[in-house]
């Protein structure tokens, strides 16, 4: 009923709509509509534009550029020649020092970003950019540099790190020949056996990713660079990453590996020391301790076969005169270092020279070398200085020869004070400044509570020295009572010189200084006689 009800009346209202507008008012109440639409379309349309063209005009007067002027700009920016670029090529202050540093950014920028950069670009504000935040490094580098006090790390630190890298090459070597013909990679084997010993004697450090790994090593480099960075670019710079890893690579692959690779070749350090010696003559008793501590039969016969020659030449020459009996010293020189050559290999095939201890049985009582001895001779100081790294007592042995070391500095620097003050110059402040600053370093170093390791010695001495320091200008003899101190506690202490005579090592001293012989070797061809009383007359006169 309802539905029949909606069609009733709908048909109805059609009806009557048909009657009263006629059969064409559908045709015209559509059309009415479409142009009521289309019509309200077209004002939207115009007043949109109006007020678009307003609004934009607003802005070109405001803050865009007019457009009729910047392209021309542009292009004629574009075709102006590029200005010359000055930069500022100070870095250090030193001219011998900056021309190089410079070359080495130059190459560093041609080898690494310029030869792919060319081919997107021929801008070179980026280089710039790049070049200029290296040198901005490298001056914050420079006067960093020039804050620090280098001379405890030069005269202490890096002094013990290089001893300690020597004493686990040899304790390294040590173990090789004990194992004897046991291994089929020696070499491989030696680098094993070296990074053990050093993880033993340095506790908890360790090198060997970094040192046998390049991939280590570079991954060691790149975060020393990211440290290096950090500290010395501005923080800017540094938060950018394009710009930070560019200078990042550059360092690490492009400077430091290859340096460190030519640092560590073998051929360039012989080169090195071969430039070194060139100039300067080597003294007889230091190439004789060499010949006698030497434990390598192949170099031992390459001065062999190179003093051969030098004899035959010798024996060549036709003189007479004078020049007769300078040749004659020079074939004697000649002919005893090639005895002691031979004995030296003798003793090392024999295999006599590393069962010292046993040879040491067949005397009783050995050869006493008072301490003072041993301190002033190079060889037997190396073997104490290893006796002391064992028992824990190197402190106190590098404190007393760092106080030698400064006593003969201070001198030499008070004589030239008193010369340069007689010829009407004066630089006592600085002179002074610079022995003050010494004095400090020994003291932080060796006694303040902050030194690592400290020497164990009355406070009262050391407080003493303390209040010298600060309040009187030091002289060459300021640390004499202490250093006396540290003289009889190595002396008289049962860990330190008295046990150091019953040790091994001090067997192995006497039989490096020509001391201790087995009796089969007594009157042998190495050219010196001896006495095995306790007095020996040989390498070393007590």
């Amino acid at each position: 009923q309802t539905s029949l009800s909606i069609w009733g009346w709908g048909s109805l209202g059609l009806v009557l709509f048909l009657v009263t507008f006629g059969p064409f008012a559908i045709f015209y109440f559509v059309f009415y509509i479409l142009c009521f639409m289309g019509g309200g379309f077209v004002v939207t349309l115009l007043f949109g534009k109006s007020n678009s063209e307003k609004y934009l005009e607003q802005c070109e007067h405001s803050f865009l550029p007019c457009t009729s002027i910047g392209i021309p700009k542009c292009i004629e920016e574009m075709k102006r020649e590029a200005r010359p670029i000055k930069i500022d090529r100070r870095l250090t202050g030193a001219n011998i020092i900056d021309e190089p540093l410079q070359q080495v950014i130059q190459f560093s920028l041609r080898d690494y970003v310029q030869y792919w950069y060319y081919t997107l670009s021929d801008d070179e504000s980026f280089l710039l950019e790049i070049r200029q935040a290296l040198q901005y490094a490298l001056v914050q580098f420079s006067a960093r540099s020039k804050e620090t006090d280098w001379q405890p790390y030069f005269t202490t630190r890096l002094v013990d790190d290089f001893g300690t890298h020597l004493r686990v090459f040899r304790k390294a070597q040590q173990r090789i020949a004990e194992k004897g013909d046991q291994m089929k990679d020696q070499a491989e084997e030696l680098v094993d056996t070296f990074f053990e010993v050093e993880v033993e004697m340095e506790k908890e450090v360790c090198r060997d990713l970094v040192c046998t790994s390049p991939k280590d090593e570079e991954g060691f480099l790149r975060d020393l660079c990211e440290v290096l960075l950090y500290i010395l670019l501005p923080p800017g710079d540094f938060q950018n990453k394009i710009m930070r890893y560019f200078v990042r690579e550059i360092l690490s692959r492009g400077i430091l590996l290859p340096l460190i690779n030519q640092l560590s070749d073998p051929d360039y350090i012989n080169q090195y020391v071969i430039w070194m010696i060139r100039d300067s003559n080597c003294n007889y008793e230091a190439f004789m301790n060499i010949i006698k501590l030497s434990d390598n039969i192949g170099e031992l016969e390459a001065v062999k076969d190179k003093a051969s020659e030098e004899l035959q030449y010798l024996r060549s020459l036709d003189t007479a005169g004078d020049d007769i009996n300078t040749i004659k010293n020079q074939i004697n020189s000649l002919l005893y270092v090639i005895k002691v050559c031979d004995s030296r290999i003798q003793r090392l095939q024999s295999g006599k020279e590393i069962d010292t201890v046993k040879l040491a049985a067949n005397f009783g009582k050995l050869c006493t070398v008072p301490l003072d001895h041993i301190l002033v001779d190079n060889v037997a100081l190396q073997f104490f200085m290893d006796y002391m790294q064992q028992t824990g007592g190197q402190a106190h042995l590098f404190f007393w020869m760092t106080v030698e070391g400064y006593r003969v500095t201070a001198q030499q620097q008070l004589e030239v004070l008193q010369s340069r003050q007689k010829d009407g110059k004066h630089q006592t402040n600085q002179t002074k400044g610079l022995l003050r600053a010494a004095a400090f370093g020994v003291y932080e170093q060796y006694l303040s509570e902050k030194a690592s390791p400290r020497v164990n010695i009355d406070d009262n001495l050391v407080a003493k020295l303390a209040e010298t320091l600060n309040h009187e200008d030091p002289t060459p003899e300021i640390f004499d009572d202490i250093q006396r101190k540290v003289y009889e506690l190595m002396l008289r202490d049962k860990r330190f010189y008295p046990s150091f005579k019953q040790n091994v090592l001090y067997v192995r001293m006497l039989a490096e200084l020509d001391m201790l012989k087995d009796p089969s070797f007594r009157g042998s061809d190495d050219g010196e006689g001896e006495s095995f009383n306790g007095s020996p007359t040989g390498s070393i006169n007590l």
